[in-house]
């Protein structure tokens, strides 16, 4: 995984910031998973620099991004950066010199197919309410105006769609253009801030968005990445039915539970059309799109059909047959979810009572799901 970290310094600030980064990049180089680093500073405009890293993969990266250890490391930076944009790929190919490829042994590509893309960009946040203020939450979240689309004449908020579970909520955004401009622009929406200070009273962690170094704190605790996404029809057909699926991990298995369902949903959508006819459906794939997000433990999947659920339990659930059942359902821990999946110390993702009886239970209640007009 390569990520890309564009930054605007601020004038006068070069030398702090250097200094700043050579104290990072020592603790960074500790970090499991993480591989190396660059720091580049542009020809063309010096208040330009960028910082390249390769890591093993994606769920070490996002979970050190997110962590306090994280927060601390690049406080110093802060007074330094005008201005930062994360840009994060995974690695499909890789070209060496004829000399360095010579004493490398051949390894199959990671990815072996690019992913269709439709010009989307998006992002989660999750965060807990107080037990017993579900229900005001809710109708805080669903009834106020959306706001303004339009961010400039390169962004747009496309598409906001919130659920919840329990006390969970989780809110996904999708921007065709600059994510961070879009958040900024929301951020200052009246109509938004006006929900944000209404369910104040209700989170179970205390924020104080008029102390712009607690809220960024407070919004980077609640961010829940994308590690996969994928599209099979980018012309985003209509009538889709979207579904959010919070998976109760066991601890520590965040990553792992990740993972696995990015490699089922890349095997569900690339499954020829005829093999998805003679499974007894119509040629056409029951996942339209699909993005996993997690941080640590909270795993989120959210998913666009084109058939209910129960069309293809499995598949629904992001396990492509017996040996990804079996591997997902040690994963998972049963004590999470409602109904205790009957009373049973393991998940059963084998039969289709198991897999009906997981997605109700995982399945989250949708709240609202607005779209721009010309979505």
């Amino acid at each position: 995984m390569r990520v890309v970290l564009l930054v605007s310094v601020h004038a006068g600030a070069e030398e702090r910031f250097l200094h700043a980064y050579e104290q990072l990049s020592q603790q960074v180089a500790a970090v499991p998973g993480h591989i190396s680093d660059q720091l580049c500073q542009s020809i063309e405009n010096p208040s330009q620099w960028l910082i390249t890293s390769e890591w093993e993969s994606a769920p070490p990266f996002l979970s050190w991004v997110e962590s306090p250890e994280h927060r601390e490391m690049v406080k110093p930076l802060h007074g330094c950066v005008e201005d930062t944009r994360s840009l994060r790929f995974s690695v499909l190919r890789e070209t060496f010199s004829a000399k360095e490829a010579a004493g490398r042994r051949a390894a199959p590509p990671v990815q072996l197919a690019p992913r269709v893309g439709d010009g989307l960009v998006r992002h989660a946040l999750t965060f807990t309410v107080k037990p017993g203020s579900e229900q005001s939450v809710a109708k805080i979240l669903a009834d106020y105006a959306a706001p303004e689309a339009r961010v400039d004449e390169n962004t747009r908020l496309c598409r906001t769609s919130l659920f919840m579970s329990g006390n969970r909520v989780v809110r996904a955004v999708e921007v065709k253009g600059d994510l961070v401009a879009a958040l900024r622009h929301v951020a200052r929406q009246p109509e938004v801030r006006a929900v944000e200070e209404a369910i104040n009273p209700h989170l179970e962690e205390d924020r104080d968005l008029d102390d712009p170094e607690a809220a960024r704190d407070f919004f980077m605790r609640a961010a829940l990445p994308v590690v996969h996404h994928l599209t099979a029809d980018p012309s985003r057909p209509p009538n889709l039915r979207r579904h959010m699926l919070l998976y109760p991990v066991k601890e520590g298995c965040g990553p792992a539970v990740a993972s696995l369902l990015a490699r089922q949903d890349d095997l569900a959508v690339t499954k020829p059309k005829a093999a998805v006819a003679s499974d007894g459906g119509e040629g056409q794939h029951t996942i339209v799109s699909s993005t996993v997000f997690q941080r640590d433990d909270i795993v989120v999947r959210m998913v666009d059909m084109d058939a209910p659920l129960d069309r293809d339990l499995a598949v629904a659930a992001g396990v492509s047959g017996p040996r990804a059942a079996a591997v997902l359902g040690r994963l998972l821990d049963a004590r999470q979810l409602d109904a205790g999946a009957g009373g049973k110390k393991k998940i059963d993702l084998s039969s289709e009572a198991g897999l009906r009886r997981f997605l109700t239970d995982c399945d989250m209640e949708p709240v609202t799901d607005r779209r721009a007009a010309d979505y």
